[in-house]
């Protein structure tokens, strides 16, 4: 397997749990053979300036700031071959929500990945529809991003 593929990263890193999903997700791409993590698009990497709002949280006033990472973000949609977002069924992100939609609207491949433990719950009705695949975290080193496929989720939705 070759690394082939670059992703959009996407993923949230407000709560605890989101950072610990961010954290494994990467992890496991970094071993995966078939993404090509260096040529894709992490957002978190691609703040403008390099200022990260986190760490900022004055540039939430700023539009300036607010305007070019959204554009860099919709870029980086754009200009990835698919969509990789890790998804806390429990803490919806509107953020997220809005980059499935502008990956759908583009014909990107999408793959929702969620972590082991929180795999079956229920989930909202449009990022159930809008994915291609569902995997679970433990899952995501070995996926094979070369050979896409279509997958329904096993949990419930609401």
């Amino acid at each position: 397997m070759t690394k082939s593929k670059t992703v959009y990263f996407c993923a949230g890193w407000f709560t605890d749990k989101q950072n610990k999903a961010y954290q494994d997700a990467m992890a496991a791409i970094k071993k995966n053979p078939t993404i090509d993590l260096e040529n894709s698009y992490v957002p978190l990497q691609h703040q403008y300036k390099g200022l990260r709002v986190d760490e900022h949280p004055e540039l939430l006033k700023d539009r300036e700031w607010a305007t070019a990472t959204y554009n860099g973000d919709r870029v980086g949609v754009a200009t990835s071959d698919m969509l990789l977002a890790v998804y806390i069924p429990e803490e919806e992100d509107i953020g997220m929500g809005v980059e499935l939609g502008m990956a759908q609207a583009l014909g990107k491949y999408i793959t929702v990945v969620i972590p082991d433990e929180y795999y079956g719950s229920s989930i909202n009705l449009m990022s159930w529809g809008i994915a291609d695949n569902f995997i679970k975290m433990s899952e995501l080193a070995n996926y094979d991003f070369n050979k896409p496929g279509f997958n329904f989720y096993a949990g419930a939705v609401y």
